[in-house]
């Protein structure tokens, strides 16, 4: 088995990117393992000098922890019509950059960091721009790389906005 060049890996975050950017949430959910793990810790503002890695552990209080069955509903809730968050939908842009990978003990996955920047505007007034890392897990399958795990480390102390309805 070949490893996994960071072109390749790039590139496939970057197709990652365009699908949420284009609301293509379906096919998005496609790049995602069944076992799949996306997560965001909470940080806390008293700790804002703290590595953020060290603010919240898996089984503590989180801003989103989702597997793959709470991302399709949290889908098939924006297509019903009656995601209030999301009336009228957002649009996005992510930015994705300084990608790194790094070897695991498996074979078929590797470990990959990089920073973000997703901007989101909404209605007339609403704009949020999140700006943060991630820590994802890799895995190569039958139709190519797919994310395993996600930890989404956000850069703010506080989020500002109304609600964290959109994907990292």
């Amino acid at each position: 088995m070949t490893e996994p060049n960071l072109q390749e890996i790039e590139q496939f975050l970057y197709r990652e990117a365009r699908l949420l950017d284009n609301r293509q949430f379906h096919q998005w959910l496609e790049l995602l393992a069944e076992d799949v793990r996306y997560w965001m810790p909470c940080g806390h503002p008293d700790e804002a000098q703290q590595d953020p890695r060290d603010l919240t552990e898996p089984d503590e209080l989180v801003v989103i922890d989702e597997d793959m069955d709470s991302l399709r509903r949290r889908i098939e809730r924006l297509d019903s019509g009656f995601a209030w968050a999301e009336d009228p939908p957002s649009r996005t842009r992510h930015f994705i950059s300084n990608v790194e990978l790094e070897s695991t003990e498996s074979p078929d996955e590797v470990k990959v960091y990089s920073n973000f920047i997703m901007y989101r505007t909404r209605g007339e007034r609403e704009e949020d721009f999140y700006v943060g890392s991630r820590e994802d897990i890799l895995r190569r399958s039958e139709k190519g790389w797919l994310i395993a795990y996600r930890r989404i480390i956000l850069d703010q102390t506080v989020i500002s906005a109304k609600n964290v309805s959109n994907f990292f």
